[in-house]
């Protein structure tokens, strides 16, 4: 059983947070109540960013010393939306938010995982109809090896995941956010995930 807090108690964190606890996991969720964060993340081993990506980085720099020597894994996409709600442009063009989270927080290990699909995917992966792809980026490999283990709880098998390397390879994933607004126009909110085939 692993201490794990996850910052955001929307769609995304409420997700990952019934997930988490239905697999054995200790999970408290942080809303935005002043001081909920900095407690959750004192006594979690891993944290979850499932915040708006908008405002991530301001909020998780701000905790950087209850971050320290924490693995953070971040599920967010730092993007400006369009006039109908979806992601329309990155805030981070040439960079990412994970990127620029490891560089806020250089004692924290931040691996960005799980941000290329709908968020109903993120902890039900086997309800897709063909396999889908998680990817991992990050520069600890133990870090990365923990939260590879954490996806196997959510359900994930181990050949859906794939390791791209250190975390400036997340810039390519977060990239990928700029699929959703077509595809949801084209198909409705059916839950997906990019996959890559072989």
């Amino acid at each position: 059983m692993t201490p794990i807090a996850v910052l955001g108690n929307g769609r995304v964190g409420g997700n990952l947070a019934t997930a988490l606890t239905r697999a054995g996991h200790e999970v408290s969720v942080a809303d935005r109540t002043p001081g909920a964060a900095a407690d959750a993340a004192r006594t979690a081993r891993i944290v979850i960013n499932a915040t708006p990506g908008a405002g991530s980085l301001e909020r998780l720099a701000a905790l950087r010393d209850e971050l320290r020597d924490k693995i953070l894994v971040d599920v967010s996409n730092a993007t400006l939306d369009g006039p109908d709600g979806l992601p329309a442009s990155l805030i981070h063009p040439g960079s990412s938010l994970a990127e620029q989270l490891q560089e806020a927080l250089p004692e924290t290990h931040v691996v960005k995982t799980l941000n290329t699909m709908l968020f109903p995917v993120m902890t039900a992966p086997a309800t897709l109809t063909q396999t889908p792809t998680a990817f991992l980026s990050g520069e600890d490999p133990q870090a990365k090896q923990t939260v590879r283990e954490l996806l196997t709880d959510l359900g994930w098998q181990k050949e859906w995941i794939t390791d791209l390397g250190g975390i400036r390879t997340a810039r390519a994933t977060e990239a990928a956010i700029l699929f959703v607004p077509h595809i949801i126009r084209a198909s409705g909110f059916t839950p997906f995930a990019i996959s890559i085939a072989r």
